[in-house]
């Protein structure tokens, strides 16, 4: 499967196997004298949906009935994480199994997958799997053939958002008969832009919403994540019909189903930043017999056990230097709550994710330790603004457009501070007592200890796994993004929108760095 330019096609490796031979390949997996047949493989994978944000995770102004027939007749996940903030890392670290630090130039936004790392898809269709796509597979990022997640059959190209239930048709309608399958469904929901007014317009309530605490409680913001809720319920839409298709085909309880999203929700502090509502994960699993039903886990688990996961359901091997461990002796284990002691801890990370926000294009790098209870964070570079000089990054959300306009507004400016103000070197947050993240710890004398300890583990598994940034190494710094003359043309729209910013911060008393442009003079930060 191609990955970047001067690489195979995927249709070239497709075509080293003989139909003959594959074939013979598909026998020997569906042998009934010797082996079960392999399970079918039906990964559904929303844009920028943070954990709570499913009804069965009791959120009661979003509704999704197909994760929660997921959840029910399976495993419901509590503590899931993506090993990124970011949609490209945490897609590429979903095929490879590894965190992103082991995934090389692939742990940067939108660059590309390195040929020597070994796919899920890859393995599995080279032992006979049918493989495709549809909706945002891996992405953004260059390659060259089909998608490294699979052959792509949305039916509608581009950015808008397709008819995901009719390419899973085509797809199925493609395969041979007898032949397991592994589709890779990639909502491109409830990634922006929305709608505005659309949640209300579909008879959602404002008093419903869940305001985190790290957003002004405004009717602009509580009506913005309407719209982003409204569009989770698309996304889970097409899951049910796409269960009623398996289940009308007899095939549904033969199908290994995962439902999760890639990153937290596109806000100032979420999406893009390694917080609760940036990393933690909704994720639901369910495999007709194999998996007893009705179970709520507790163990903490990263989106990188995924690909062993389906490698080991389908009897193949794991390659060497995957980062993630499979979860099948949780998901047959039968056991709710926690089920598996090792399971303590992930780590994550994030680098840079939109392009020309910074001086010379650079990341704001973190890495991070989840336990039961505490969220530690190394920012591994502090001296610089975590949202961007030209305040790009939260997205374009109502909320930023809130902090922009009204920052002179004393009600607003500490939501204004937790989004784009400098942060420490180390930041250290109570999960139980601070889901938002609002409190940082990290230094205070009574966490020490915690703080001292975490550091020490989260520094030990990223010297473990080599990670370039741990020895002192700046290389994804210097990474190149693959849409760049796109994202240059849109940096001066930035700039111009950010020096209307800079100027009313200024009048308000801040001060803020910023970027040589043609609009604006370099300032030193105070």
């Amino acid at each position: 499967m191609a990955r970047h330019k001067g690489t195979a096609r995927r249709g070239f490796i497709v075509a080293a196997f003989a139909i003959s031979a594959c074939a013979s390949v598909l026998a020997e997996l569906s042998d009934e004298a010797n082996k079960p047949l392999p399970p079918n493989i039906l990964l559904a994978i929303s844009d920028d949906q943070s954990w709570p944000h499913a009804s069965a995770y009791g959120c009661k102004f979003v509704n999704t009935p197909a994760f929660d027939r997921v959840a029910n007749e399976g495993v419901l996940f509590h503590n899931a994480f993506a090993p990124a903030p970011q949609c490209s890392p945490t897609r590429a670290s979903i095929l490879t199994g590894r965190n992103p630090w082991k995934n090389g130039d692939a742990a940067v936004h939108g660059t590309s997958i390195p040929t020597d790392i070994p796919l899920y898809t890859d393995l599995l269709e080279k032992v006979g799997y049918h493989v495709g796509m549809t909706g945002k597979g891996w992405a953004p990022g260059l390659f060259e053939g089909d998608n490294p997640a699979g052959k792509d059959y949305t039916l509608r190209k581009g950015k808008g958002k397709g008819n995901y239930t009719g390419a899973f048709q085509s797809f199925l309608k493609e395969r041979k008969s007898g032949q397991p399958f592994c589709f890779w469904y990639g909502a491109r929901e409830p990634h922006r832009g929305y709608k505005v007014g659309s949640g209300l317009k579909a008879g959602k309530t404002l008093e419903s919403v869940a305001v985190p605490k790290f957003l002004a409680d405004d009717v602009s913001v509580r009506s913005d994540m309407l719209d982003y809720a409204l569009e989770i319920e698309r996304f889970d839409a097409h899951l049910g019909r796409m269960l009623e298709i398996l289940e009308e085909s007899g095939e549904l309880d033969n199908t290994l189903v995962v439902v999760t999203s890639d990153n937290g929700m596109p806000w100032s502090r979420a999406k893009a930043n390694i917080y609760e509502y940036g990393v933690h994960m909704p994720l639901a699993i369910r495999w007709g017999t194999p998996v007893p039903p009705k179970r709520n886990v507790d163990d903490l688990v990263s989106l990188i056990d995924l690909a062993p996961t389906f490698l080991q359901a389908s009897g193949q091997p794991v390659p060497k230097g995957v980062s993630g461990r499979s979860l099948l002796e949780i998901l047959k284990s039968g056991k709710s709550g926690r089920v598996d002691a090792s399971r303590d801890c992930v780590v994550v990370g994030q680098e840079r994710h939109t392009p020309y926000v910074r001086e010379n294009d650079v990341g704001y790098p973190g890495r991070a330790i989840r336990t039961d209870r505490y969220l530690f964070i190394r920012n591994l570079k502090p001296g610089r603004w975590p949202e961007g000089d030209t305040f790009y990054g939260a997205g374009g959300s109502t909320s930023r457009t809130l902090y922009i306009y009204q920052c002179e507004n004393p009600a607003i400016q500490p939501y204004l501070r937790l989004a784009w103000a400098k942060r420490p070197a180390e930041e250290l947050y109570d999960i139980k007592a601070d889901p938002d993240c609002i409190n940082n710890l990290a230094g205070n004398p009574e966490h020490a200890q915690e703080q001292n300890r975490l550091r020490d583990r989260l520094n030990k598994i990223l010297a473990e796994q080599k990670d370039p940034r741990i020895a002192g190494d700046d290389r994804y710094d210097e990474q190149p993004y693959f849409k760049g003359d796109f994202w240059k043309e849109k940096r001066l729209a930035y700039l111009q929108e950010a020096e209307k910013v800079h100027q009313a911060m200024e009048t308000a008393g801040w001060k803020h760095g910023r970027i040589a442009s043609p609009l604006t003079k370099p300032k030193t930060d105070n």
